[in-house]
Formats: C-alpha cells, structure tokens, sequence
C-alpha cells in the first residue's frame, strides 16, 4: 500500500522521494516520446492516410486541446491533490495514443491527437507542478530534477531514431503503440508510491468553466484563420468571421477573468512584471521549436528524399540537446550572480539553429547539420527548466500550480501558433512555385496531383505521376527535382518565423528582473496517504 507522505520534503524517507520522482520520469518519457516520434513518423503517416492539408493539425489538435487542459488540471491539483490527476492523464494519455495507432484517415487520427493532448495537458498541468510540491527549496528541487531531465533526454534522444526505425520496419502505427509500457509503468510507480500533497485542503472548489470554452473559442478560431489563409477567396466571408469571432473571444475572455473570483487565469499574476514577462518568453519558446520540430522532418524526407530511418538520426542531436543542455544548466545556474544570463544564451543558440536550416541544403554535411539541431535543442534545455524555476519563484504558493502550469500551456500556445504559421507560410510558397513551373513547362493539368508534397513523400504514387509525365513528352526527373527543391525552399522560407520569434525573445530577455535561487518561505503543504 502506499506509504503516506510527511509534512515537509526533509522527513520525507529518501526512497519515497526516489519512487515518486521514478513515477513523475515515466510521465516526461510519455510526452517526450509522443513529441518526438511523431515528427519523424508523419511524413510516412501524410503518404498512406493522405490529406496533407491536416499536416500542421496533427500537432495543432493535440496542443490546443493541451493548452485548455493544463490550467484547468493546474487548479484542479491546487484543490485535490496532483496524484489522481496525475493517474487518469497517463490513462487517457494511453488509451488515445492506441485510438491513434488504429486510426484509417486522417480527420480519425487528428481528433485521436486532440484527445491525446486532453491526456498530455493533463500530464502537464499536474506531473510538472508536483516537483516543487515535493521540494519547496529550488536548490534540493534542481539536484531532483536530474532525474527529470535525464528521463526526458532519454525519451528525446532515442524518440526520432526510434520514430524512424519503427515507421520504416514496423509501420508507423508503431510509435503510437509504444507508449503503451510507457504509460503502465508510470501508472505503477505513481499510484504506490506519490504522496498525495494538497495545498488548499479546506476551501471549496469553484471551477472557470466559461474561461476554458472561451480560451478554446479563441484559440481554435485564431488556428482555424492562420490555416485557411492561404485558401482565401475573394468575397468569401469565413476568415473575416474567424478573425472577428477570435478577437472577441479574447476580449471576453479579459473582461471575464477580471471579474471572476475564481478565474482559470487570475489576472493579478498577469500584473506581475516578472511573471509576465516568463509568460511571453514561454509563448515565444514554443513558437520557435515546434516550428523546427514538425518541418524539418518534412525537409528531410519530402525535400532530399531521405528515409524515415535517416531523418530521424539527423534529427536526433536536436532531442538530445535538450537534456545536455538541461543537465549542465543544473550545474551552473546555482553559481551565477546574475541566472537570467542563461536565458540569452538559450534564445541565442535558437536563433543559429534557425540560421543553420535555412541555409541546408542536399549537400550540407550531416555533422554540420548536426550542430543545427544540436543548437535548437540546447536552446530549449537553457530557457525551459529556467522559465519554470523563475517563475515558481516569483509565484505566491497559492498561484504555484496555475503559474507552472501556466508557463507550460504558454509553450504550447507558442507551439499551436507556430506550428499553424509555418504550415501556413510553407503550403503558400510550395503551391505558387509548384504552379509558376507547372505553367512554364506548360503541365498545368497535373496540378491537382502536384499542389502539395504529399506525392513527393508517396514513393508508388511518385512513380505513378512520373510514369504519367513522361508518356506525355515531359522530362518527368527534371520536374520532379524541381519541386524537391522547391519544397526545401518553402521550408526555409517557413524558418524565418522561428528566426524572427527567437530574436524578439533575445530581446525581451532583458525585461525579466534578477532573480536568485532561495529557499522560498511556505507553509508545510497539508498531505494525506
């Protein structure tokens, strides 16, 4: 049975800690392995269940769903304790990840994702904001989360060879499988082993029902407008409607959570300068690597026409970057005067990332292009693990759920935005140069088959239309080189957004006020078995 939890991190038997913090491991290695074989694997899944027009809204189902839960489950840990919440996500988490291994259409897989991301927004909302449940003080919280980060790092370093290897030997439905061990074994260490720790024991519970929905209306119309754009017609009222209904949605929701007692987003973290600030740098950071995450892939295997297996080696000093950069930061944050400096170097090293992939080209050496993914991936483990810390120190311990919670579904947000964006940017600059050399070389007819990369990543299909080109006189090789070059070149044009967000982020850096690393003063957390 489990044990039941002291009062305070320091009575706390070593082993138990060891246990829970095992369990919070397994949780990270979920979402670290679904962010990361999934980008390698949906070029292959594009190929089969078609539909390439829902490319972006594989990833976007899942973060927007994710962006609504993780407040809603940050509060609801507030009031009940993470544990059970904690339980029921890597249950939900599972059992959506097998719904998306059996899906046989595309619209079937991306409503399987945004269940997913109801799992995932839950993990999120609950697993991150249980680390300083366990250890108030920062210094013993950044020695623990060793096992945090190390678990992360592993799922982020084997997750795009894996992803690659299962998608070419195994089908692509395997990667959504394996998160099936993954999640009993979490299930395992969490049920017996977590302590339940509840911060708010006594006072009842009111939940911001119409903030949740008018943040999904926001959000979801925000997306809906950024992915049709492309698709505009003149006279066509849907994208005005969609940017009307979005920025009333937001305006709302303001004027809502103001005057909510019991907002989703309480709005006087909002007037912290601190806070905010993190906020904006946690949108910013998402932004910047779900860009490069789910279209370098892409690049890779539609543009230079590697296997699943290959891309995702190269794409593995990206995953791998994370927890290194995690791990050495752990080390040094602790001796810095001034631990914002980290911050910079993090934004700094996804701005070369950006640089280094627009500049890729078929004959770019693999160790260069290493470095490339390398640079992104330490970017992230510089400004992650310190916008968390940062700002569970600059939260009152009433607010330190909704405040991690909050910096994490700001990512995501982040994420959602620049996911669209980039799919937006890549689809247009793919589809009017497909067009303009279809038009030179006079082969407009196979427009409807060229419009998007979906036959470049469909080697049968390819073949097909090839076979097709060449009986009516054309030079089928030559056009086909063409349009893999031209959807490199889309590609890099995409990354000048995650270019242009990691400088604002360099620069907004500035604005977080010093901050250093100390035992915040609380009271002991009220626990229960």
């Amino acid at each position: 049975m489990p044990s039941p939890a002291p009062h305070a991190e320091a009575q706390r038997p070593f082993i138990q800690s060891l246990m829970a913090m095992l369990g919070i491991a397994c949780v990270m290695m979920l979402v670290g392995l679904d962010q990361t074989v999934v980008g390698t694997a949906l070029p292959t899944i594009i190929a089969e269940l078609h539909g390439f027009d829902l490319y972006a809204w594989v990833a976007t189902s899942y973060l927007l769903t994710s962006v609504i839960t993780v407040p809603v489950f940050g509060r609801l840990g507030d009031y009940y304790g993470r544990k059970p919440f904690v339980v029921a996500a890597i249950i939900v988490f599972t059992l959506a990840s097998i719904l998306c291994g059996l899906a046989n259409s595309m619209m079937f897989l991306v409503l399987a994702r945004a269940l997913q991301g109801v799992g995932g927004g839950m993990l999120v909302g609950t697993a991150f904001a249980s680390v300083p449940d366990l250890f108030p003080d920062p210094r013993v919280r950044l020695r623990w989360q060793i096992i945090i980060t190390s678990a992360f790092g592993l799922a982020n370093a084997i997750g795009p060879t894996l992803g690659g290897i299962l998608t070419e030997h195994y089908g692509w439905r395997s990667v959504f499988f394996v998160n099936g061990p993954v999640g009993l074994l979490g299930i395992y260490f969490v049920v017996w082993h977590m302590p339940k720790i509840r911060h708010l024991k006594d006072t009842k519970i009111q939940l911001d029902w119409l903030g949740a929905l008018l943040i999904a209306v926001a959000l979801g119309s925000l997306q809906l407008l950024v992915e049709l754009l492309p698709k505009d017609e003149p006279g066509a009222l849907l994208l005005p409607l969609l940017g009307a209904g979005s920025v009333l949605a937001f305006a709302a929701l303001v004027y809502w959570e103001r005057r909510c007692t019991y907002s989703l987003l309480p709005f006087e973290m909002f007037r912290n300068r601190t806070i905010s600030v993190l906020f904006l740098l946690a949108l910013l950071l998402g932004t910047a690597s779900f860009s490069v995450m789910f279209y370098v892939p892409l690049m890779l295997q539609g543009g230079f026409g590697m296997s699943p297996q290959a891309a995702g080696l190269l794409v593995t000093p990206m995953m791998a970057g994370i927890p290194v950069a995690s791990l050495i930061n752990g080390r040094i944050i602790p001796r810095l005067k001034r631990p914002v400096v980290m911050l910079y170097v993090g934004f700094t090293a996804l701005a070369l990332s950006s640089l280094g992939v627009i500049s890729t080209q078929a004959d770019t050496p693999h160790w260069m292009f290493g470095i490339y993914m390398g640079l992104s991936g330490m970017g992230v483990g510089f400004i992650m693990p310190n916008l968390t810390i940062f700002g569970q120190l600059a939260a009152p311990s009433h607010h330190l759920g909704i405040a991690t919670a909050t910096i994490q579904s700001m990512r995501m947000m982040g994420g959602m935005i620049g996911t669209a964006l980039v799919g937006t940017v890549v689809a247009h600059a793919y589809q009017s140069q497909v067009a303009f050399v279809l038009k030179t070389s006079d082969a407009m007819k196979w427009l409807d088959r060229l419009h998007n990369p979906q036959v470049l990543l469909d080697q049968e299909g390819q073949r097909e239309v090839m076979e097709q080109i060449t009986a009516q006189g054309h030079n089928a090789a030559a056009l086909f080189d063409g349009i893999h070059g031209i959807l490199v070149s889309a590609i890099h044009t995409s990354q000048y957004v995650g270019l242009g967000v990691a400088l604002v982020g360099l620069m907004l850096v500035r604005r977080v006020p010093p901050l250093q690393l100390k035992r915040r003063e609380q009271k002991p957390a009220q626990s229960a078995a």
